[in-house]
């Protein structure tokens, strides 16, 4: 039988907003907080707090255990939290409706984020990503759902045909989530990233709209 899921759409007074003004949502002329409800995890807009956690991940926990997979090859230099909130505010909206980022959540415990951002907006080509930085969570499922949804979402309210994914050959895990969704590898070029001194394929991956069915459903009538 097939899941699907849900999207709650409250307004900024996180009030429920009816089907219609959902329809009006979903064509782009209003703008609401989203959060997105699996069975695992929900996708939502960050609040401040969950900012101030999400840079505790990013640039204070001490293991780092998600950098090690994640663009391991990128520097990513320490920043201050007020640099992280202003470069967060910078361009939050990837099209209307649409913030680059949404929040991963178990219950009220905050894992990771589900990202995009666009590697040429005039001929529509949009990366996207997916991050658990709390390794409690690997290998659970909560990875491939957040994912399955977030990439649905991204079809739905940006109405692009193709979406992408860019990784490295060392970062298995990754690849196989995208798999799972249907990705297809479109590029591989060859020892072109370094990680701990060993060579690794850079992988490009994508999707096109019509490889899947629809996971999500809107919905006035969740709690």
């Amino acid at each position: 039988m097939q899941n699907y899921f849900s999207i709650k759409i409250t307004n900024q007074q996180n009030k429920q907003i009816d089907k219609k003004e959902q329809d009006r949502f979903l064509g782009g002329n209003l703008i609401f907080m989203i959060n997105i409800v699996g069975q695992k995890i929900v996708l939502k807009e960050a609040t401040h707090r969950d900012l101030d956690e999400l840079y505790y991940w990013k640039y204070e926990e001490k293991e780092q255990e998600a950098k090690k997979w994640n663009g391991p090859y990128i520097p990513e230099p320490k920043i201050t939290k007020g640099e992280f909130l202003k470069g967060w505010e910078n361009d939050y909206e990837i099209s209307t409706n649409t913030p680059h980022t949404l929040m991963m959540f178990v219950g009220d415990k905050l894992i990771g984020t589900v990202s995009s951002y666009w590697v040429d907006k005039n001929t529509n080509w949009l990366e996207t990503g997916i991050v658990i930085y709390d390794k409690s969570y690997w290998n659970g499922g909560y990875g491939t759902e957040a994912y399955k949804l977030w990439i649905d979402f991204l079809f739905r309210s940006t109405g692009l045909h193709r979406l992408g994914m860019s990784t490295w050959s060392g970062n298995v895990r990754m690849i196989k989530v995208a798999e799972k969704l249907g990705m297809k590898e479109e590029a591989r070029i060859r020892q072109a990233r370094m990680v701990d001194g060993t060579y690794f394929d850079a992988i490009k991956m994508g999707i096109y709209e019509e490889n899947g069915n629809s996971l999500l459903k809107v919905t006035s009538a969740i709690s």
